[in-house]
């Protein structure tokens, strides 16, 4: 985890083998009754065999993925704009969730921060990385339709609510 947080530091993407290691220490959370989400994996082609590997030797079906989309703008302004607590890391947003005080922790006081990788310019460099590695990899999901495409503006109530729709559809099966 220190490895995989050292490159998210630097706004780059972590790389396949790095998030695989992660991903093997969790995989019996996979079995869980309800489902599960694997959030920002796959990221890559490769990670994305990896899965169909790991998926076909636990005996189970992937059965959607989800992709949220949103201008690279307001990607920028949405990231650099968080605030989390030095001390109990709860989460604030200059704009969208301030705090009663400027740069202070409503929950306990503490300092407000920027994570380093929540700067623009770092939000700019993931963002790259992100679609040069993923256009490839939300093709390869579309060609296999599993994929849902989810809008990411709005409220986080608003996007769940989208999300769950989506997922629904899928559950539910064509129309007829």
């Amino acid at each position: 985890m220190r490895e995989a947080i050292e490159y998210m530091r630097h706004g780059a993407l972590v790389p396949d083998s790095t998030v695989w290691h992660m991903i093997r220490e969790r995989s019996n959370c996979l079995r869980c009754g309800g489902g599960f989400i694997l959030d920002g994996f796959p990221r890559t082609l490769g990670q994305a065999d990896l899965l169909a590997k790991l998926m076909q030797h636990e005996g189970m079906v992937l059965t959607a993925v989800v992709n949220y989309e949103l201008a690279t703008d307001e990607i920028v302004t949405r990231l650099s704009g968080r605030r989390t607590c030095e001390k109990c890391k709860a989460v604030f947003h200059v704009t969208d969730r301030p705090p009663a005080v400027a740069g202070c922790c409503d929950r306990c006081g503490g300092r407000l921060l920027q994570r380093e990788d929540d700067r623009p310019e770092s939000v700019k460099v993931r963002l790259e990385a992100y679609h040069q590695s993923t256009a490839p990899l939300i093709e390869f999901y579309k060609n296999f339709g599993l994929l849902i495409t989810v809008h990411a503006g709005g409220s986080p109530d608003e996007i769940c609510a989208r999300a769950l729709d989506g997922l629904g559809s899928r559950a539910r099966g064509p129309a007829g």
